[in-house]
């Protein structure tokens, strides 16, 4: 085929992704069955972990629980115990005799804790190591951990940056490498990356969290292409980008009093239930709220000092300068009572 034959095929076959990626809003996609597939969640003790985890036990999944809080780990686990419970049988498991109508059980969905902390990749390696030989292959990873400093870049200790770049960052390198060969081997899995918006589009005084969540978001989309390039459509990527979560890690933020009823912060379970969509329609990218995709455009097209203007106007410039001196009031509070 020559070039200009084939750049006739590749501009048809933009305008048709156009024309199927608008197709979706008039005809929404079918949601794939997860019931008996593994779901792997990091940080699942607590916020989106939690809820997602919540989420994949009402579709039937095996759950696999990572967190490096064993406590929260076990609560987490005793909420999906409770799911598994009040669930009612599946179609498939009624096996119908003559006489009678007996329930048997075909596949019961299990819950696993694992303790792991995933800034570390020796404790990634292991753990993953251990639900491969417990629990089978993985099916699903949510790639859902993460950690915020809350400090300016120089207030903040060296430790405390390292720590923040390897949990959001580096720990998503750990955990493809652990699960992503038997996924290649049988062309099948979902890796998905939680990030964020501040993965996008950045403010002051979040430096490393914001390079951490960008790098998260490189890798992702590298891997996607590395997988694209295989030819292994089989493994599905999905890259979860929420506004600010009302989950309070960043308690305090704050934007312009006008503009926050425009930009107010996510609940955490509308959040989970946007993501959810997307993962189980193989939707490749999902922003919260849709108005994300706007702002992130915007950055690509307008010049720095125009950004700079509207960051000013919305508020947005500064937002976290609350959150950051309420986290600094807590840590010195903290610091206090541990001095007497």
């Amino acid at each position: 085929m020559n070039i200009v034959t084939e750049l006739f095929v590749v501009t048809f076959k933009i305008i048709w992704s156009f024309v199927l990626a608008g197709a979706k809003w008039f005809i929404p996609p079918r949601e794939k069955s997860v019931e008996g597939q593994v779901c792997v969640i990091t940080g699942a003790g607590s916020g989106l972990g939690r809820l997602f985890a919540q989420e994949f036990a009402r579709r039937r999944a095996t759950l696999v629980l990572w967190d490096i809080n064993r406590e929260s780990n076990e609560e987490t686990a005793e909420i999906v115990r409770e799911i598994y419970r009040e669930m009612k049988p599946s179609a498939g498991e009624f096996n119908r005799s003559s006489d009678s109508v007996q329930e048997l059980p075909l596949f019961q969905p299990k819950v696993y804790t694992y303790v792991c902390d995933v800034s570390k990749r020796e404790s990634v390696y292991s753990t993953a190591e251990k639900v491969c030989k417990k629990v089978g292959n993985i099916d699903l990873l949510i790639n859902n951990a993460g950690i915020v400093s809350g400090r300016h870049l120089l207030e903040c200790p060296d430790e405390l940056i390292e720590r923040t770049m390897m949990v959001n960052c580096h720990a998503h390198f750990w955990t493809a490498k652990a699960f992503l060969p038997k996924m290649l081997e049988l062309n099948h899995g979902h890796i998905v990356t939680v990030a964020s918006s501040l993965g996008l589009f950045t403010t002051a005084g979040v430096e490393d969290y914001c390079a951490s969540k960008f790098g998260a978001i490189g890798f992702h989309e590298s891997l996607s292409h590395e997988l694209k390039a295989a030819d292994k459509d089989g493994i599905k990527m999905t890259l979860v980008c929420p506004f600010l979560v009302d989950t309070g890690m960043f308690s305090g933020c704050k934007i312009r009093k006008e503009m926050a009823p425009l930009f107010p912060p996510l609940k955490p379970e509308y959040c989970v239930k946007q993501a959810m969509r997307a993962i189980l329609t193989d939707q490749p990218m999902i922003c919260t709220p849709r108005v994300m995709y706007m702002v992130t455009f915007m950055k690509t097209v307008l010049p720095f000092d125009a950004i700079v203007c509207m960051y000013r106007f919305i508020g947005a410039d500064k937002c976290m300068y609350p959150f950051l001196a309420q986290r600094k009031e807590s840590t010195n509070n903290n610091e206090s009572k541990t001095g007497i």
